[in-house]
């Protein structure tokens, strides 16, 4: 049987070791942890690496601990920013802890022989005497070897500067590492590429107070081939939360990624056997293969595993429907559910029922003259409610109206415009 690190690095998880008896280490069953700051109510995209890595070790064998922020939330880490995090309030941070607690509860699979820890560092530190912490923590870490963090050292340099509130953030969270092997046996710290250093912190003062040694692994950031951000897109982040963002926006998401990134993707964020992705790439290659194959099944795997069936059902069900001389009824919901990623406008009855279908075209502008409207309308191009027109004299009628209340109208696969209709008295 392999190794969970033979797998991780096969799978394109590990960056770096702090050992490499590691390997060693984990052949029995050990604890793992990833930390997570309480930012938000949500975790997004690039937060699924640390969880997908978390579930493998849950795999093995390990058990996974996932660490939730509720004392170090208030500071926020400063890995990776260029300037310092908002202060949240105390109500909106528990909320946020709360949050991600109930999340952590749903996502992790059932089985496997091992339940998952989910904790809140405020449980610890939160009551800790500042006096009695500077004592008994503070004076393991020397300052020079603080300083030389590349996340600290970048944000002195720049314009902004770091207070001492972030400096002190790597102190706590090497305390946090330190108290869970103390008090639960955890051996083992991961984080993305950036927390090397505070990963570090924590087995150095381990060594310090305890005289043991304490092992930490790093996961490349889940960036795009342009070095962008993966969990971010151009409308903002791309919550894991359903509550944040719907199945189906999800799924859209990773349905869009490039063929140069779904590959990559489909081996950190699945748990699809490296064969049947070896294999995935080879199809990509061939004559006859269908675009964006690779994609949809990326899709399919990480709403199902984030949002389960259920979620990717919804996704696929409004995915169909949008499908231009799709059978799948269109429905208020689905309507509802993309109004946000498409052109909309907003007419009075009047101005919809009983008017040329090149009419109402022209008035929302999805063509630029009637002449078009015709020309679209001829050469196929035309569709109202996925359904092709091919009369230019098309009447649109109270029957069209979905729920009474939506109208959706195309100029072929691409260009949609979803028309909400009002009702004057």
């Amino acid at each position: 049987m392999k190794n969970i690190i033979d797998v991780l690095s096969e799978r394109g998880f590990i960056e770096q070791m702090t050992s490499p008896d590691l390997h060693e280490h984990l052949a029995k069953p050990r604890k793992v942890y990833i930390g997570f700051d309480p930012t938000a109510d949500s975790l997004h995209l690039g937060n699924l690496m640390g969880i997908m890595a978390l579930v493998w070790f849950q795999r093995f064998g390990h058990t996974p601990f996932a660490l939730i922020g509720g004392a170090t939330g208030r500071i926020g880490d400063p890995s990776g920013k260029s300037t310092e995090r908002p202060v949240l309030d105390d109500k909106t941070l528990a909320a946020n802890v709360a949050s991600l607690a109930q999340f952590f509860h749903a996502i992790f699979p059932n089985g496997y022989g091992v339940r998952p820890v989910i904790l809140n560092n405020n449980d610890w530190l939160g009551s800790v005497s500042l006096v009695d912490f500077l004592r008994d923590v503070g004076k393991h870490f020397r300052v020079g070897t603080m300083l030389a963090k590349e996340s600290v050292r970048s944000r002195i340099q720049s314009d902004e500067g770091m207070s001492f509130t972030e400096f002190s953030y790597q102190v706590l969270q090497g305390y946090d590492f330190y108290y869970l092997n103390r008090h639960q046996g955890v051996t083992l710290q991961m984080g993305g590429s950036d927390q090397w250093g505070n990963i570090t912190a924590g087995i150095e003062l381990n060594r310090k107070l305890k005289g043991e040694s304490l092992y930490g692994l790093t996961f490349p950031l889940l960036t795009r081939s342009d070095g962008k951000k993966f969990g971010k897109s151009e409308e903002g982040a791309i919550w894991l939360s359903a509550a944040r963002l719907s199945p189906y926006h999800f799924y859209q998401h990773l349905f869009r990624v490039s063929d140069a990134d779904v590959i990559r993707l489909l081996k950190v964020l699945t748990f699809l056997d490296l064969k049947d992705i070896q294999q995935i790439e080879s199809s990509m290659q061939e004559a006859g293969y269908e675009p964006n194959t690779a994609q949809k099944k990326l899709a399919v795997e990480v709403t199902r595993f984030v949002h389960g069936e259920e979620g990717v059902q919804a996704a696929l069900r409004v995915t169909t429907g949008m499908a231009p001389g799709s059978e799948a009824q269109l429905s208020a919901e689905i309507l509802r559910e993309i109004s946000g990623d498409m052109p909309h406008a907003v007419l009075p009855f009047q101005e919809v029922v009983g008017q040329k279908f090149v009419d109402v075209a022209l008035r929302v502008q999805l063509v630029p003259s009637k002449a078009e409207g015709v020309r679209l309308i001829k050469n196929g191009g035309a569709y109202l409610n996925n359904e092709r027109i091919s009369d230019p004299g098309s009447v649109v009628v109270k029957e069209h109206l979905i729920d009474n209340s939506y109208l959706l109208i195309s100029s072929g696969k691409k260009k949609k415009i979803l028309i909400k209709v009002i009702y004057q008295l």
